[in-house]
């Protein structure tokens, strides 16, 4: 008889499981809420010709050639190397800030003598967080930093996250370092690529297995009950495993409170012109209400009519209304109260977690494939 397994969730981290599981003899079921496959990583070509994310942009690096060659199983894909801005007093300089930032923001004479104490500083160092930075002893090097963080970090976490950056966990700050040269370029990671075709097409193609069915529009916590460590489907007991990819609070119901999620709101426009920006990522710190402008024309470059852009606006994210928890926001509380939930599926058979809502971290797309992996060999070899 065949074995049986349930995912909860069709992004990439469930979709990878439930290929995995299948590839190994498991009829596995995928329940998903949305009306599409594919999670945050979905798209569709707009009526202007252009190929756009739904749910911001994204693209997908990784050090790791053994996850690169994973994804090449199931669909071709292009080198891309995205670059992103930020906005700073009506300029754009690139991100990661490098040394051009300083010549965009300082005289030639005091951006030489910058670069030089940079370099005392930091040496054979090409990055370093703005932290470090900040805590520099050099008063010329801290002094750039503290114009960025004034100008940017505090600005762009005060709107992303809706918090001050000092509850922010520091692993959230150090995700974009300064780099302590001229290189460009958002991702240091070898393997840098979007699909040749779509992110729909890799999806449906990682899903095609005669061992894999799926249900879109259900609420698979309709379906899933706990009552203390039992766990039942349909209100039978469950002696199969459950991979649940949601937000783990949701799932015992909120028992502890609820977690903090960021949410997005997404403004969609089109305009009869070739460009809107210079990069196809740029934030705008300074801006009253929005955080970044995603153009779709340079992600990567297509050719359509015009240029199709869509505003970013971070928004509290409220369970049961609308919008999606897209950022866990990782405080010393909301670990705390994580880890509370954590500890109560150690005692829940068949019961797996995993992925950015269910982990409550901020993977990147290899992060969440790599870990979608490793649950799968967890059920596959016990």
């Amino acid at each position: 008889m065949m074995k049986r397994a349930l995912v909860v969730g069709c992004g990439i981290t469930g979709s990878v499981v439930a290929r995995e599981l299948a590839e190994h003899g498991f009829s596995v079921s995928i329940l998903e809420r949305r009306n599409h496959i594919g999670g945050n990583m979905h798209d569709r070509v707009d009526e202007y010709g252009f190929l756009v994310h739904d749910y911001g942009p994204h693209t997908f690096h990784t050090a790791k050639k053994e996850l690169y060659d994973y994804i090449c199983r199931f669909a071709q894909w292009d080198d891309f190397r995205l670059t992103c801005g930020a906005v700073i007093n009506g300029k754009c300089t690139p991100t990661p800030f490098n040394f051009q930032t300083i010549d965009d923001f300082y005289s030639e004479r005091d951006a030489e003598i910058l670069k030089k104490e940079i370099r005392k500083d930091f040496p054979q160092r090409e990055t370093a967080t703005v932290m470090e930075v900040l805590n520099s002893t050099n008063p010329i090097v801290r002094n750039y930093a503290q114009f960025l963080f004034d100008n940017d970090y505090k600005l762009y976490t005060a709107k992303q996250w809706g918090i001050s950056p000092s509850e922010i966990d520091p692993s959230v700050l150090a995700r974009v370092p300064l780099r302590f040269n001229y290189k460009e370029g958002y991702f240091d990671d070898e393997y840098q690529v979007m699909p040749h075709e779509s992110y729909s097409s890799f999806f449906s193609s990682l899903l095609n297995h005669k061992n894999i069915s799926i249900e879109l529009n259900v609420e698979a916590l309709s379906r899933i009950t706990l009552d203390g460590c039992n766990l039942s489907y349909n209100g039978k007991p469950v002696d199969f495993p459950i991979v649940f990819t949601g937000p783990i609070d949701q799932l015992f119901n909120y028992c502890f409170g609820e977690l903090p999620y960021r949410s997005l709101r997404f403004e969609w426009h089109h305009e009869n012109i070739a460009n809107m920006q210079d990069m196809p990522v740029v934030a705008y710190p300074q801006a009253t209400d929005y955080v970044r402008i995603v153009e779709y024309n340079k992600l990567p470059i297509q050719k359509g009519k015009g240029t199709t852009y869509e505003k970013e606006y971070s928004v509290q994210f409220v369970p049961g209304q609308k919008n999606e928890p897209y950022y866990p926001i990782i405080t010393a509380d909301s670990k705390e109260k994580y880890n509370k939930y954590l500890k109560l599926t150690y005692s829940i058979n068949n019961l797996f977690i995993c992925g950015r809502l269910a982990n409550f971290k901020y993977y990147n797309m290899d992060q969440a494939l790599e870990s979608a992996l490793i649950v799968a060999r967890r059920i596959i070899n016990r």
